[in-house]
């Protein structure tokens, strides 16, 4: 492992480039995504070992329900099948696993494998795998605002109100968000919580992204001043 002075407490990282990746090499989309699961999996021990607190994926967002329906049935249930295999590992090696979205609409099978995992994660404390899935940034604040205006009618809505009620509430901000594919976009991940955060953008697929790349964009923020609309 490469020893770098990790200063990010929460990454956050937009997995692009799995349909591209597959197209490359003349495979079905669903091949690329399976590539891509893989690489999370590298991903998430090397973020580990690296310090970081908090990992959030975009893994699947309200958009993706466009896609082929041939498609989305084989991301769900290659979803489930993995949520479940890799479930010992994570609590093996500590790493909570948590969800952000909404469940309205998602398979039976894929809601009992969100379930299971944040259950039997629960107690882990080293590193918290957050899975965006069913994810939309603009959902999130619509839900949180008419959350607190159903728990309190006709008082005013401030950003204190809509913080307290976001997905979870109790996650740092990212403090640096990456996207591969060569793609400069947010594209509705994590619109409030990034109102600060860094960005790092790359070329490469999400398939070819490596823990050296990974290093790379921890570098980088690592020389960049955060200075939140104020002076150093």
């Amino acid at each position: 492992m490469t020893e770098i002075d990790n200063k990010v407490a929460h990454l956050a990282i937009i997995m692009d480039g799995n349909g591209r990746w597959a197209k490359k090499r003349g495979l079905p989309r669903l091949l690329g995504h399976r590539a891509g699961v893989n690489t999370l999996e590298r991903v998430v021990y090397a973020a580990k070992d690296r310090g970081i607190r908090y990992l959030s994926v975009y893994a699947f967002s309200n958009e993706n329900w466009n896609r082929p329906s041939v498609e989305i049935k084989g991301l769900m249930k290659l979803f489930s099948y993995y949520a479940r295999k890799k479930l010992r590992d994570l609590v093996k090696a500590d790493i909570r696993v948590r969800f952000a979205g909404r469940k309205e609409g998602l398979p039976d099978s894929v809601i009992k494998a969100m379930d299971v995992a944040e259950t039997e994660t629960s107690d882990c404390e080293k590193m918290t795998l957050i899975a965006c899935f069913n994810y939309g940034g603009r959902q999130e604040i619509v839900d949180s605002v008419n959350r607190f205006v159903k728990e309190h009618p006709g008082e005013p809505i401030s950003e204190d109100a809509i913080c307290s009620n976001l997905y979870m509430p109790e996650v740092p901000d990212p403090d640096l968000i990456v996207r591969t594919s060569g793609e400069l976009r947010l594209s509705n991940f994590w619109l409030w919580q990034s109102s600060y955060s860094e960005f790092f953008f790359t070329s490469s697929l999400w398939p070819d992204f490596t823990p050296e790349v990974l290093d790379e964009a921890l570098n980088t923020f690592n020389k960049r001043e955060r200075r939140y609309g104020g002076l150093k």
